[in-house]
């Protein structure tokens, strides 16, 4: 066993959480969850994303989002920035840090966003470049690092390959994310013994969706490996839209609950989490999907 004494939770909730919501969410909901994520206990948050309003209308305010975010001494909000365009509307609000997205299935690419894994890290380059020359800091996601809806399995050399390329391309971390759910400990275990041998641990995260149950056995799993990055989303927001059933990622209740049981620090005051989780859920109008969410809300109520 070899898990790590802590780990951090990067909370996706407002931006990957809510960005396929079908009904409008106001900035002023957007922020009030932000500020009861920070109250409780998260230190990286991913507020926003600067693409373009006309794929994803519900981030079409992103930049409000980050104007009207508080600062905290230690607490650092990220946005999305896909391309340039979106690299340039960030740095304009003082985005501290930025993210771009990129696949281990050429189908998804393909699908997502219309080009192949070598073009779709061509197009990243320049805005990374330009990111650090601004002092910013950048993440990468991985998506379907262990099956992708077109294609099914996926070879772990595959995903060890596009990670190292954005590793070295200078994102400082990259977010290994399961975008279907597909993942088994054992997958996990493959797929993360792989990309190591590339990229160090420390700069690894996971990014586990739950749509099949298995996201907290399988973040085990990586906790067991050495992964002490956690990508999660408040209530169990979210899903993937080119990904068709995929559920939510995994709630951040749960996995705080999960940390704790095992000895594990996170910094988070899971009562305080829940009242975001319960807020948010109460904004959307559709009950929580954290298992831990619900029983405290149950708990609390009797």
């Amino acid at each position: 066993m070899r898990l790590p004494k802590q780990v951090r939770i990067v909370e996706v909730g407002p931006r990957d959480g809510l960005q396929n919501e079908p009904q409008p969410i106001s900035t002023a909901d957007k922020l009030q969850l932000i500020d009861y994520l920070v109250d409780a206990g998260l230190t990286s948050i991913e507020a926003a994303s600067f693409v373009s309003p006309k794929w994803v209308p519900q981030m079409g305010d992103a930049t409000e989002v980050m104007q009207g975010v508080r600062a905290h001494a230690g607490v650092t909000y990220s946005a999305l920035t896909p391309n340039i365009k979106g690299l340039q509307a960030a740095l304009a609000v003082g985005v501290q840090e930025v993210a771009v997205f990129g696949a281990a299935s050429e189908s998804f690419t393909q699908k997502n966003i219309n080009c192949s894994i070598s073009e779709s890290l061509e197009r990243f380059a320049p805005v990374v470049s330009q990111a650090q020359a601004a002092g910013v800091k950048v993440r990468a996601y991985v998506s379907c690092v262990m099956g992708c809806p077109y294609e099914g399995e996926i070879a772990p050399a595959k995903v060890a390959e596009v990670s190292d390329l954005l590793y070295q391309m200078g994102c400082y971390e990259v977010s290994l994310g399961d975008t279907v759910g597909v993942g088994t400990p054992y997958k996990t275990q493959a797929m993360l013994e792989a990309v190591s041998a590339r990229v160090p641990m420390d700069k690894l995260a996971a990014h586990f969706h739950d749509t099949y149950g298995q996201a907290l056995v399988n973040l085990y799993a990586a906790l067991n490996m050495g992964v002490a990055v956690i990508d999660a989303s408040v209530a169990g927001l979210g899903g993937c839209p080119y990904a068709k059933g995929a559920a939510g990622n995994v709630a951040t209740e749960d996995v705080v609950y999960l940390l704790q049981g095992l000895g594990i620090e996170t910094g988070i005051d899971l009562a305080k989490l829940s009242t975001a989780g319960a807020f948010i859920s109460q904004v959307i109008g559709r009950s929580s999907r954290s298992k831990v969410g619900l029983a405290l809300a149950a708990s609390a109520a009797h």
